[in-house]
């Protein structure tokens, strides 16, 4: 299994705002984007899902930008990642009208595969995936931007 772009995206927004909680003024799609490389068209769609999730709060107009609504204490990776990628069945045996499909046994063992992948990621909490030299090193990143849109440079 490999997670879509836009999950990985999700996720990254979602650990720079848990340690964003502290400053004065709200994240924008601009920094984000500027400091994972992502192209603000394709993350304002994400943001866009997360904000319709409840995850994220946009708050509009000029000291406008992106804030945490979720707690992060609470909100899974598992729940993050059904969100955004889904939990559909790995194969679509109908659709592909296989021979196989009526003695097959593939198809569960992927469902069984993709439950024990959910339930591992709901073992861990946004705020733990945000603890440590993980947390340090997004802390590191808003104040570099921040000492670069100080000097004309973000």
């Amino acid at each position: 299994m490999r997670l879509t772009r836009f999950s990985d995206i999700g996720l990254r927004v979602l650990i720079y705002l848990e340690r964003a909680g502290e400053r004065p003024h709200p994240v924008t799609v601009a920094e984000i984007a500027k400091q994972f490389a992502i192209p603000q068209n394709h993350l304002v769609k994400v943001v866009g899902h997360l904000a319709r999730a409840g995850w994220v709060r946009a708050l509009r107009g000029r000291n406008g930008g992106l804030r945490l609504a979720a707690d992060p204490q609470l909100l899974t990776v598992g729940q993050v990642l059904r969100e955004l990628e889904g939990d559909d069945e790995l194969v679509d045996c109908e659709a592909t009208r296989c021979a196989l499909s009526l003695d097959c046994q593939l198809r569960g063992i992927l469902k069984a595969g993709m439950r024990a992948f959910y339930a591992e990621m709901d073992r861990y909490t946004l705020a733990q995936i945000t603890a440590g030299s993980t947390g340090e090193q997004i802390v590191r990143m808003h104040k570099m931007f921040w000492s670069g849109a100080a000097a004309g440079t973000a």
